[in-house]
């Protein structure tokens, strides 16, 4: 004998499965601080789950990203660098294993686009393992410290995965 699903079933999995859908969000974050020197620096990205069977597969060389994007309002000194004002995508570029240097992306990149590598704008970079488990990428500007001391750091989140660039 076959067996009917009530009238009320349907609406009940579906409400179900709403809320489950709604109970992890992925945040869209910006960030808008004043570095020192005056610049303003705004970030922006979505609170993306940290996948980091995806970062251990690429190959050496490879500009990671996942849609994070940077704006300075004017020209900002990096270390030996110069970040001319504008907007870019923040990434890392993996070295090897346990081995990536952030940098920026002049412009918005696609998450399929291949980037020109040539473009790329490498930051004084401290990687590590051992910062604990950020379950979806977080972004934050903050004062460095240790070799960062006095300057101001871009950090980046992911999974284990903790990369701080100098700023200024």
């Amino acid at each position: 004998m076959m067996k009917r699903i009530p009238f009320l079933a349907a609406p009940a999995i579906t409400l179900v499965a709403v809320s489950l859908a709604v109970a992890h969000p992925h945040l869209k974050k910006t960030i808008t601080v004043t570095l020192p020197a005056g610049a303003a620096v705004t970030i922006s990205y979505t609170t993306e789950p940290s996948n980091e069977s995806h970062t251990a597969k690429a190959a050496a060389g490879s500009f990671l990203h996942a849609g994070a994007r940077i704006t300075l309002s004017t020209e900002v000194k990096a270390g030996a660098v110069t970040l001319p004002a504008g907007e870019y995508t923040i990434g890392a570029i993996k070295n090897g294993d346990n081995d990536y240097t952030m940098a920026f992306y002049p412009g918005p990149l696609r998450l399929s686009s291949t980037p020109d590598v040539a473009k790329m704008i490498k930051l004084e970079s401290a990687f590590s393992s051992d910062m604990g488990t950020a379950h979806h990428m977080l972004v934050d500007v903050s004062p460095g410290h240790g070799r960062f001391e006095g300057k101001t750091v871009l950090t980046l989140h992911f999974g284990s995965l903790y990369l701080a660039g100098a700023l200024s």
